[in-house]
Formats: structure tokens, sequence, C-alpha cells
């Protein structure tokens, strides 16, 4: 039985880091996509187990949001170069699709397909509950978030509570549920 040369290293680095502790650390602005095709600006004040206690621009007071609430975020200075990078499948937004709470259901990603495509720097297309599709490649992962260099490098980060796909630019799917067939990541030259 093989596997991925440097997953194990790579996993113990960085899989407990946080996109809310690194957004709390900043105390920046950031601006969060939310279900309900929202896009709030807010400062994350605490990162909670399941919730984010935040200061939204405009609101006197804060707000806890629930995580699974959150789609993805960036930091607010690059909002306008990032949102025309953020396209949208309509059919996918016409499907109505709610927060899934249940990890058991969720459209989940294995570490073993994400750590090869990041390494392998291939270009990839996120397409999140509500239809946003986010195209980049890959620059870190960790338990909650996968964070995605757009084209000319900027970030965004990803829960991956929301994705509802993953394909490359063949349309092939990195979908847990396809790879545990298809095991993609046998076929890396980092696979020993």
């Amino acid at each position: 039985m093989g596997y991925l040369l440097g997953l194990q290293e790579y996993l113990d680095e960085h899989y407990g880091h946080s996109v809310f502790d690194q957004a709390l650390d900043s105390k920046q602005v950031w601006e969060f996509h939310v279900h309900g095709c929202r896009i709030l600006k807010a400062t994350v004040l605490e990162n909670l187990k399941y919730d984010v206690k935040m200061h939204i621009e405009g609101q006197q007071k804060q707000e806890v949001l629930p995580k699974v609430q959150v789609k993805c975020l960036y930091p607010a200075d690059l909002a306008e170069a990032i949102r025309g990078f953020i396209k949208t499948e309509e059919k996918v937004r016409a499907l109505g699709l709610e927060p899934i709470f249940s990890p058991h259901k969720r459209h989940f990603v294995k570490n073993k397909s994400l750590f090869p495509l990041m390494k392998e720097r291939e270009v990839v297309f996120f397409t999140l509950l509500e239809g946003e599709v986010i195209r980049g490649i890959i620059a870190d992962f960790t338990r909650y978030d996968i964070s995605v260099h757009l084209k000319g490098g900027k970030p965004v980060t990803i829960l991956r509570h929301s994705i509802y796909d993953l394909r490359n630019k063949k349309g092939r799917c990195f979908l847990k549920s396809f790879q545990e067939e298809h095991r993609d990541w046998e076929k890396s030259s980092l696979f020993v």
C-alpha cells in the first residue's frame, strides 16, 4: 500500500490552522460570502468552536455567526479585485441548497486528492453550494478550509463545508464520492 510523499508532514504542520484565526490576528476587515447570497464586511472579534463573533460594518452591535453559514472569505482590501473572478453556476444556484449541517452529508474532498493538486499547481474549479465558482490554484488547506490563489495570486479561502463540487480543467471530479473508486492520487508523481 503506497502513500503520498510529504502529505503526513504537511498535515502535521498545517491541518489544525483556521482562516478565522488568521482573520482575528489580522485585526482587519474581511469580506465574507455567507448563505442567502449575502456578502458581509466584518472584523473577526473571536473564533469560537462553531461560530465566529464579528463586528459587521454599519452595525452597532456584535454578531455571532455560525461558521457553517460562511462559504468563503478574503481580506476586504482585495475585494474589488477578487469579486470579478467569482462566477456563478446558475444551475447550482437554482437548486436552492442550504448549509449542510451534518458532516456525513457534505461534499467531501479527501486530503489525498487536495495534496497532489496543490503540489502540482493544477488549476481547479470549486463550485460552492449557492453556485459560486472559484477558479484557481490550491495554495494551502487545513481541516476546515482551502486557500486558493486566483489569477494574479489573489487569495480566497473556501470553507470545506461549503463545497458542492471540485473539478480540474478537463472536468475530472475530485469529490470523495468519485475518488473512492478512481483514486487519482495514486497517479501522482508524489505517490510512492
